[in-house]
């Protein structure tokens, strides 16, 4: 089933056309270099991205896949979690290529997609059941997973996403935004130094949920009792906090899996595309017995081809949508 997929969450511009997992085309712009000098996503530049650039990616996706509009047989579009204004971009062009192409819509869960983007041209996948964790600026989840249609949310954030502490710290740090990949390679460096540990945040005993105010608050206070930061400093604050975070999440996806009797685990979202958290996760599964898979790095952020993935796994299922379809920005699965 030749399916187009969209998304238009946040700040990527996505258009992709896959066909039972295989990813023909999968083609991104984004307007993140317009947000850098207000440190965060500016809705309404976003939106006015959206809009500017949605069917040059249509065409560059066609193109690429060599496919004509006339060849869709499903349209796939992100109907939520994410931002209203660009959200409904891409909802809107969905359901007008639908209703011209006379080709059945599906609305799908942003979130949803994220933790299913491992099976994208992959050559290991894995079989359900699974824990899946989403980690990225926005979501910080755990969920059970038995199939593409049957989830259940075992624990989330409670505070800030795992990629919004990225982004905070970074800026204490005056390292700019994004803050990922910056505090990523600057903890890099800072092996063989000295570096500030910061406190784990666990909450109560047996929680499955997360908080990571209490670790940028810290950052915060330590940053303004240092006095002067040197760049070794900086980079020793960047490797504490980010050891401190990816523990938490670390240990508390392995619980769950141990927990729930399962042997797998799936990590997708932003912050997938982590070499830390990958190395910690892929060390510590090993040790438990447990199996962890991630995405390619090119299907770890936002993307369309996940979005046609589901799409059409869930069309499979039953799931339809129609031309009354709306954008829901907290959207939950």
């Amino acid at each position: 089933m030749l399916t187009l997929g969209i998304e238009t969450s946040c700040d990527e511009t996505s258009v992709a056309l896959t066909d039972r997992r295989r990813v023909l085309s999968n083609c991104v712009t984004s307007s993140l270099r317009l947000h850098a000098k207000f440190g965060g996503v500016v809705p309404e530049i976003a939106s006015r991205y959206h809009v500017e650039y949605i069917n040059y990616v249509l065409a560059s996706a066609l193109r690429r896949a060599k496919k004509r509009l006339a060849d869709v047989e499903l349209v796939a579009v992100t109907k939520g979690p994410g931002l209203v204004g660009a959200l409904l971009i891409g909802v809107s062009a969905a359901k007008a290529l639908s209703l011209a192409l006379g080709a059945p819509l599906v609305g799908v869960n942003h979130v949803l997609a994220h933790l299913y983007s491992v099976f994208l041209d992959h050559a290991a996948r894995p079989k359900f059941p699974f824990i899946g964790l989403v980690v990225s600026g926005g979501h910080t989840s755990l969920y059970l997973c038995g199939d593409f249609d049957d989830v259940r949310l075992l624990g989330q954030t409670q505070d800030d996403a795992l990629g919004e502490a990225y982004d905070k710290v970074a800026k204490i740090l005056g390292l700019g935004f994004p803050g990922g990949p910056v505090i990523e390679k600057m903890a890099s460096g800072a092996k063989g130094r000295a570096e500030p540990r910061f406190p784990r945040a666990y909450l109560e005993e047996g929680s499955l949920d997360f908080s990571f105010s209490g670790i940028k608050t810290a950052v915060l206070y330590y940053t303004r009792g240092a006095g002067r930061l040197s760049k070794s400093l900086i980079r020793g604050i960047c490797s504490g906090f980010q050891d401190a975070a990816l523990d938490v999440v670390v240990d508390k996806t392995l619980s769950a899996c141990e927990r729930h009797g399962v042997r797998q685990v799936v990590v997708g979202g932003g912050v997938s595309a982590n070499n830390a958290l990958r190395q910690k996760l892929f060390q510590a599964a090993r040790g438990r017995g447990i199996n962890a898979y991630f995405p390619d790095f090119k299907f770890c952020a936002d993307n369309a081809a996940m979005i046609g993935l589901v799409g059409e796994e869930l069309y499979r299922r039953g799931a339809r949508s129609d031309l009354y379809m709306g954008v829901d920005s907290n959207l939950k699965l």
